[in-house]
This record gives structure tokens, sequence and C-alpha cells, in this order.
């Protein structure tokens, strides 16, 4: 098993031709395995390669950012930097629509008949194979420039534990969280981070980052998602809720590096293992000549006399 150029010798295939030169890559490297697979209508070989890469480290290793990700902004960083959201999906919706309803319109196969689909339908569904393949490709080369510039930059990186398989049950929004791909982000930026000898922290799920004021802390206790400017009920600081957000997440982050360096150990950034909610009210059988549950003074016994 060998490469060389734009070729590529593969056990039972043999000698194969590669859209790329790969003798860059490959300088230096012990080829482990290869990998072939069919996929978006083109055939593709992964190398498993033994080989030492030195990595520069992070720019700015003494600072702490923290990125807040959102649909309507895309990251917001703790130092101002706003990556708009380029979504994806949504520019490519109308051709998307268009190539589908094409397909529904041909003659497709059928199971339980056995009939076979027909070539205008195998068309019509490469087409929008084709369409998919290439939202998702550019997606993921937007998504490869973001995470390389913030790995790259700087050495401890703060984002949220965000509880996407929840955001993704509202069908208001699971279209367009969907496209932002918020798993994808932080995947990346963790194995890229720990490349450039960096550190990621990851923000308990319950920390509001949003309803904190990132001047005074005060939090408030309800923030819609409307609200796009937060003004603090005790100092009046007004500011860009993303960028609050990031600021928050900043300085949990300097938080949590100061206790580990510290060598304490807390359960997470509140103290608390889960939401704290309203205080439940629990049913409990009374004996007779007993208070009721949340009431305290005498109550009448049974003979009259107060107990």
């Amino acid at each position: 098993m060998r490469a060389t150029g734009a070729t590529a010798t593969l056990p039972v295939l043999g000698q194969i031709k590669l859209h790329e030169d790969v003798s860059a890559r490959l300088a230096g490297a012990r080829i482990l395995s290869a990998t072939v697979r069919f996929e978006r209508g083109r055939w593709f070989v992964s190398f498993t390669v033994e080989q030492d890469v030195q990595r520069p480290r992070a720019t700015r290793p003494g600072d702490v950012i923290g990125i807040d990700l959102g649909i309507k902004t895309l990251a917001v960083l703790s130092d101002g930097t706003e990556i708009p959201n380029p979504r994806h999906l949504g520019a490519a919706l109308r051709k998307v629509r268009r190539a589908a309803r094409t397909v529904s319109r041909r003659q497709g196969p059928d199971r339980r008949t056995g009939q076979r689909p027909s070539n205008r339908w195998r068309r019509a569904s490469a087409r929008l194979g084709g369409l998919h393949a290439r939202v998702a490709d550019v997606r993921t080369d937007s998504i490869h420039k973001l995470t390389t510039n913030v790995a790259r930059t700087y050495a401890a990186v703060v984002i949220e534990d965000l509880n996407v398989a929840g955001m993704v049950k509202n069908r208001r929004l699971a279209r367009s969280v969907a496209d932002a791909s918020f798993g994808e982000i932080r995947r990346q930026l963790a194995y890229k981070i720990e490349w450039h000898g960096g550190t990621l922290v990851v923000a308990d799920r319950w920390f509001a980052s949003s309803k904190t004021c990132s001047e005074c802390g005060a939090v408030r206790a309800k923030l819609t998602l409307s609200e796009r400017t937060y003004v603090c009920d005790v100092c009046a600081m007004t500011m860009d809720r993303d960028v609050n957000a990031a600021l928050n997440l900043a300085q949990y982050g300097r938080n949590q590096l100061r206790i580990a360096a510290s060598g304490a150990e807390i359960e997470n950034g509140r103290g608390a293992d889960r939401k704290t909610g309203p205080a439940r009210q629990v049913a409990v059988k009374r004996q007779p000549g007993t208070a009721p549950a949340g009431q305290t003074g005498t109550v009448p016994s049974q003979d009259g006399t107060a107990a």
C-alpha cells in the first residue's frame, strides 16, 4: 500500500488515480491503512498514517476568550468580534425545494410492487443529493475556518454546554439550529485547541450567561429571545446580549482556571448539580391532632382542648 503523486496503490483495487497530489501531505509518513468509501456521488480514500506533526502554540497564550453561539449571529467573542451566521441551508432552500418537488413527480422505486425507478427519477434524485452535499460541504468548510482561527489565536476558550437535542424540538428554530451545527463547532474546537496546547472550558449547562450582568453580576429573573439588548435592573448597564453573555463566559473560564490551578474541586459553576426550580409541595398524610403541613400554631385535639 503506497501513495505517490496523484495515484495510490491499494490491495485488491490496485493502482487508482486521485483527484489531488498527496506527495506533500504524506511526505515522511508511514501509511498504516486506507479506507475507501462512496459518499455524495464520489469515491473517497482516507489514509491512516503515522507522522510527526509540529503545531505552533496559540498566538495569544495569556487571553481567555468566551464564545457565545447563536442563530442570529453564529458566534460572538468576548473581545467584541462577531461572526455572522451564513445560513447555508437557508440560502439554498429555494433550489432544494424545487429539486425535491421534481423528485416527487418522477416515478420512483416501490418495494411493495417491485417497481424500479425511472431514469428521470435517478437524475432528479442525484441533483437533489448534490444540492444537499453542496450545503454540507460549504458548512463544514466555514466551521473549519472558524474553529482553526480560534484555536490558533487563543490558548483558553470558553463555550457553553448547549442542549442541542432540546433546542431542535422547537419547531420554529429546529432548522436554524441544525444549520448552525453547534455540536460540530464544539467537537472541532475540542481537538484543535488540544493540538495547539490550549484549554477548552465548557461552562455548566445551567450557567446563566445571558441573564447575568457582566458589570455587577446581578441576575435577571427572565430574559426573552426578543430582547437583543441587555439592560441591567441594578446598575443600568446596557449592552448587546450576546456580547454580555460572551463576557460572562470569559469570566467563568478565568474562575475555573484559577480553581484548577489551586487544586480545588467544585461540582460546577453554580455549586448545584441541576437547575433550581420552585419548591414542590409533597402530600403527606396528617395524623389526627397535628398541624397541617406548612402551618404552625395550636390545633384543637379530639377532646376539644388545645394541643
